[in-house]
């Protein structure tokens, strides 16, 4: 009839059925909603295993360096909190007499691998699938943690840099791969959080590597810094390989979900008919306000985040006399507190979407505004602590807290605008923001240059504070909830429905241009 098909379509938009209609579509009985928990936990995991790989040899290094064979000149440090005495690491030496400028080739050569596969990885996941990239990736990265100690050894710092640089490569996909499968598995109204639960396991994994990996360097085999990387080489193989025996690229082609959950999960991401996914729409990308929306809350979030997390330790030092690394629960309060508040503030978003009381659009914008403003103000006032080491400690734990809402903000929105390029999205701003986050430490040493005065470390500050505040606002302005028009193209080829009736009394949903979309996909004809 009509009329009830004009009330209908009233209540889809976005391109996807409203998020509080979807509740209708599940069964009574919940026990089948399981797999997409399980990709949800193994993507976790992935993410915790990942961030374990990149931050390990940051700990391991300090075991590994012979500190006293290298030829140290004065730290500069700032007299104005004098009355302070700076606590000092007192390790063995290692093996390696590398000079500081070596430790840095070292650390960052992993960087260059993990930055340069962004986006290649991105458009290959697009047309052959997300999970064999980010399984047998990151099955890479773990075997060749296995040869971090033989190539230092018999390498030097040129085999140490190679294997970290592959290691590298294989961790490329991490990032795009599991934005893509969120977009397969996740229905609208579950993004916040369990886009929040995977990400949340970069802090989950860098809580857990620091002192474990401080542990395995004191007390583990082998000559003890060896036993980190056998370690989690060994814990990254086995995830890789369950990863690609027990997960699916989508629940289409999964042989073992229930049919009702894999029902509920395409109807609710796509509605109930099967088409075919078009080419990476390039040009309509790049003139997307919403997209560039994201970038620049990217970048913005990478830029102040590097601030938080690495300057913000170094200025207690120099100038508070005070270093955070001589205590590990300390330095692990800033991560548990950003993983603590995501989990919590996905779920507040996920209700504020639900409830009908705040726009798809609108929550984004509420949450990710406190995952950057946040910091911003964090920034600001520790600028303003004088010497007092517990106020500023207090403000970097709060700061990286709150960051934590970009999870249910940016961090998710790829997905919002395009379920089927948000991998591809997420490579270009996950590639350009760890860029970005390279400036920090630039800007910082050309600010300070040998003059580590509160009165330039404010500057430095400012700018994190400033950056943090200027995207946070064009988020807010050009920021979007909706699907892009581009993401459905008008000739996309309509099959039966899935779930093998006629749709569910569901009619099709609107995109951001307002034409009809189209509404579900599978593995096999997303890879077309």
């Amino acid at each position: 009839m009509p009329f009830r098909r004009s009330k209908l379509n009233h209540r889809h938009r976005d391109g996807h059925v409203l998020v509080w209609e979807q509740n209708k579509l599940q069964d009574k009985k919940k026990g089948w909603a399981t797999t997409r928990y399980f990709v949800t936990f193994m993507l976790f995991l992935g993410m915790a295993n990942a961030y374990v790989m990149r931050t390990n040899m940051s700990v391991a290094i300090v075991a590994m360096v012979n500190h006293t064979a290298i030829q140290k000149g004065e730290e500069i440090l700032d007299d104005e909190c004098g009355d302070r005495e700076l606590e000092v690491d007192n390790g063995e030496d290692g093996e390696f007499a590398w000079s500081s400028s070596l430790q840095g080739y070292i650390l960052s050569s992993f960087f260059y691998g993990y930055v340069i596969t962004q986006i290649p990885f991105g458009i290959l996941a697009k047309k052959y699938g997300a999970l064999r990239f980010l399984g047998w990736g990151m099955l890479i990265n773990s075997v060749f943690a296995f040869l971090v100690p033989v190539a230092a050894r018999e390498g030097g710092v040129y085999g140490l840099c190679a294997v970290r640089f592959i290691q590298g490569l294989g961790e490329g996909p991490i990032v795009p791969c599991t934005h893509a499968l969120l977009a397969k598995w996740i229905p609208p109204n579950e993004r916040s959080r369990m886009g929040a639960a995977v990400y949340a396991g970069a802090q989950f994994g860098t809580i857990i590597s620091m002192p474990l990996s401080g542990l395995l360097a004191e007390y583990g085999f082998s000559g003890g810094w060896p036993s980190i990387f056998y370690v989690f080489g060994i814990v990254g193989t086995i995830w890789s390989i369950a990863f690609l025996f027990l997960v699916f690229e989508d629940p289409s082609v999964h042989p073992r979900i229930d049919e009702r959950e894999k029902r509920y999960i395409n109807d609710s991401l796509w509605g109930t008919d099967v088409i075919k996914s078009p080419p990476i729409p390039f040009k309509s990308i790049m003139k997307s306000l919403p997209f560039y929306a994201i970038l620049l809350a990217h970048m913005g979030h990478n830029y102040g985040y590097e601030t938080l997390m690495t300057e913000l330790p170094t200025y207690m030092k120099q100038v508070l006399r005070f270093s955070l690394k001589s205590n590990g629960l300390l330095s692990s309060l800033p991560y548990l507190a950003m993983w603590l508040f995501s989990m919590f503030i996905s779920v507040v978003a996920d209700w504020m979407i639900s409830s009908k009381r705040f726009s798809l659009t609108a929550t984004r914008k509420i949450i990710n505004s406190i995952g950057q403003y946040g910091p911003g103000l964090a920034l600001i006032a520790a600028s303003y602590t004088g010497c007092d080491r517990a106020l500023t400690l207090a403000i970097l734990t709060i700061g990286v807290g709150l960051n934590g809402g970009i999870y249910s903000g940016f961090k998710i929105n790829h997905l919002d605008l395009t379920p089927r390029f948000a991998g591809f999205l997420m490579a270009i701003t996950n590639c350009l923001a760890n860029l970005a986050g390279l400036l920090a430490p630039i800007a910082a040493g050309n600010l300070i240059n040998n003059k580590p005065t509160m009165g330039q470390w404010q500057i430095v500050f400012f700018i994190a504070a400033l950056v943090y505040i200027v995207c946070g606002t064009f988020y807010n302005v050009f920021g979007s909830g909706e699907r892009q028009f581009w993401d459905n193209p008008e000739n996309d080829e309509h099959k039966p429905s899935l779930g093998g009736n006629e749709n569910n009394g569901m009619t099709p949903a609107r995109l951001s241009n307002g034409n009809g979309a189209p509404l579900a996909i599978t593995a096999s004809e997303s890879r077309q």
